[in-house]
């Protein structure tokens, strides 16, 4: 009897969900058609541009997380319509993304957040070969991490920054959980485990104090680690669930970082700007004389403009002469009239000048 009443009184529920269902799927066909009739309007006016529109789309979830009302949370509106804005621009033209491979890198995974699943991934075997892809036209952006929580930057990303045409044109920063994988779930036979460098660096406490006698081996990513440790009974890799699936590992131990709150933050690079949105970031390369007082210098016009700064990086300049190049990460757009203002008395005072990009912050 008490089954018969749940069923009873689930059922006016569920055929309630089962047609708000159908309804979904019709607004979201409607929604597909208008952004296709969006594509043939321009094309007959032959004012096509980038497929990928970086503004627009975070516009787009922003305004719809204001409007939400719940109980859905603002993450959740932001997901849902992250993959039906990937969903109906791949149905125009599908964007391919460059990024760190094989199968199951964080990387990827930073991608498909960023993107959606309405992509063509192109995997590549390291830093500079995603950049080469995007510059090359072979890809139409790229995904590279610039900056761990427990680590710190990602110099090889830095340096490709600061030697390339593209520009950074979105953020995304994801959790980083490592497990420790072996093709059995044990450790016998097993005398090396293989990780990217900065993954070994960010399990370096749980590996001394669990297993110190394992041979710690850098490879060119986690993704490639959990590909040879797949091959070879003697290999363990540290890695991601996504490298776990695709690579048919099991997992000797989960959540092996040092720091349970590890992330690291990725950013989008391409050939394109992206416009204003009114919560944005911009990227900053600068360098300044090798005198007193330069860098106190440097910072004044944000100060004197009410520029925030989120982020301070050095990095040689590699001339022997013990200068530095300053990554910097601003809040606002350059086209916003403060640090517009900012930037053009930065530019007449520092020795080096590049604006990497302007962006929708996360």
């Amino acid at each position: 009897m008490a089954e018969e009443a749940l069923q009873s009184q689930l059922a006016p529920l569920r055929e309630r969900i089962d047609t708000l269902d159908e309804q979904i799927l019709t607004l979201l066909n409607q929604r597909a058609q208008a952004a296709l009739q969006v594509g043939d309007i321009k094309k007959r006016l032959d004012t096509e541009g980038p497929i990928l529109k970086p503004d627009r789309e975070a516009a787009i979830v922003r305004r719809l997380q204001r409007a939400n009302y719940g109980p859905i949370p603002e993450s959740a509106v932001a997901a849902i319509w992250g993959q039906i804005i990937s969903t109906c621009r791949g149905l125009e033209s599908v964007l391919t993304v460059a990024f760190l491979g094989p199968q199951g890198s964080f990387s990827e995974q930073a991608a498909f957040e960023h993107f959606g699943h309405a992509i063509n991934g192109l995997r590549c075997e390291s830093f500079d070969e995603v950049f080469r892809a995007v510059e090359a036209g072979q890809a139409g952006v790229g995904m590279v991490p610039v900056e761990n929580s427990t680590e710190g930057a990602v110099n090889r990303s830095l340096d490709l920054l600061l030697n390339s045409s593209l520009k950074v044109l979105g953020e995304r920063t994801i959790r980083i959980h490592h497990n420790l994988l072996t093709r059995t779930g044990g450790l016998e036979d097993v005398s090396r485990v293989l990780g990217h460098p900065q993954a070994l660096a960010q399990c370096q406490a749980w590996l001394s104090r669990n297993h110190p006698r394992l041979e710690r081996v850098p490879v060119a990513s986690n993704a490639e680690a959990a590909r040879l440790a797949s091959e070879d009974p003697a290999c363990a890799a540290i890695a991601g669930d996504a490298a776990a699936a695709a690579w048919g590992l099991s997992a000797v131990a989960s959540g092996i970082q040092d720091d349970p709150q590890n992330q690291t933050r990725f950013l989008a690079v391409g050939p394109q700007d992206a416009g204003p949105t009114g919560y944005d970031k911009t990227s900053l390369i600068l360098a300044v004389p090798n005198r007193a007082g330069a860098v106190y210098e440097m910072l004044a016009p944000l100060s004197a403009h009410g520029v925030s700064m989120t982020r301070f990086e050095s990095r040689p300049a590699r001339t022997g002469q013990w200068e530095y190049y300053f990554y910097v990460d601003l809040l606002g757009h350059r086209e916003d009239a403060s640090v517009s203002q900012a930037l053009a008395e930065l530019r007449q005072q520092v020795a080096f000048f590049k604006v990497l990009g302007s962006y929708p912050r996360q």
